[in-house]
């Protein structure tokens, strides 16, 4: 008798699961690719809010961000404008043309976490280890060129994948230590454990020495290392966590408010609509109505 066919999967690095918890979180998703072409000398202009990634296929092409920095974009490279920041693209030779995608997320949860990048990620694609970007555009622009079944949904999904390689990639710059924020925390390795922790199981009473055992780190060590890269102590960043994951809840679900905040950890439906209001400035139920009100991706 041959032997049986192992199919464990080894599990996934916590701080990958943990940065995996916060972008479902945001409800991150691509849409809307687009080719420009454009002439030496014309300019492309996206309004601030616009959370868009550009792929260069003829360049050189120059990014002016918030009519400040100026960058020099080659054939292949990608730069990501997480934050929404106003900026223009502009053929400064000749002919250039460029890939566009856009990303919708649901704001309230992703402001606050995309506020720790900067306004441009660029990313060379010339660059060791960028194989996967020539790649991916090449994917793209296929999809761009032959479309046929499935392609917005492939088109999606490789906007994301670009997103989350940004992303990577901005973490192993030294960049990334001097922005805190919930996306630098979620970055980090040794982290992770206790990142995967609380994301999994928010509801928990979380303490600083449970949570510094996950890490394998002193209290102090760990209570140093999560509020400088966090941005805020652990119990101030599980209590937003909390928040977050219930005004998701609340604005996609017809829960009851005060199931929502037992759910979540909290003993009474009186202390979690405090809390709420102190974080989002109204009450769960006025929130509920407000965002029944407008429009956004689920």
């Amino acid at each position: 008798m041959s032997d049986p066919v192992d199919n464990h999967a080894a599990p996934l690095d916590a701080s990958v699961d943990a940065l995996s918890d916060v972008l479902d979180l945001i409800h991150l998703r691509g849409e809307g690719l687009t080719v420009v072409g454009a002439v030496g000398g014309a300019d492309v202009r996206h309004g601030a809010g616009e959370r868009v990634v550009h792929l260069v296929e003829e360049g050189p092409v120059e990014l002016v961000v918030d009519a400040g920095a100026r960058l020099r974009l080659g054939k292949g490279d990608m730069a990501l404008l997480a934050t929404g920041a106003e900026h223009r693209l502009r053929v400064v030779e000749r002919d250039g043309s460029w890939m566009s995608g856009r990303f919708l997320v649901e704001e309230s949860a992703a402001s606050p976490l995309l506020a720790a990048l900067p306004r441009v990620i660029v990313l060379r694609g010339s660059e060791p280890g960028l194989e996967w970007l020539p790649l991916s555009a090449g994917l793209l622009a296929a999809e761009i060129a032959d479309p046929s079944a499935g392609s917005r949904a492939m088109a999606s999904r490789l906007l994301d994948l670009l997103f989350i390689k940004a992303l990577r990639a901005w973490s192993d710059t030294d960049g990334a230590g001097g922005s805190p924020g919930w996306l630098t925390a979620a970055l980090d390795r040794s982290l992770g454990p206790a990142l995967w922790a609380i994301h999994r199981h928010p509801e928990q009473p979380w303490s600083v020495e449970e949570l510094a055992g996950l890490a394998s780190l002193s209290r102090a060590a760990f209570a140093a290392r999560f509020t400088r890269l966090a941005g805020d102590p652990p119990a101030r960043y599980l209590a937003r966590l909390r928040l977050a994951r219930a005004a998701d809840r609340i604005a996609t679900t017809t829960e009851p408010v005060g199931a929502i905040g037992r759910a979540l950890g909290y003993e009474s439906e009186a202390a979690f609509s405090r809390a709420f209001a102190r974080e989002y400035g109204t009450a769960p139920r006025d929130w509920r109505a407000a965002r029944n009100g407008s429009a956004w991706p689920g």
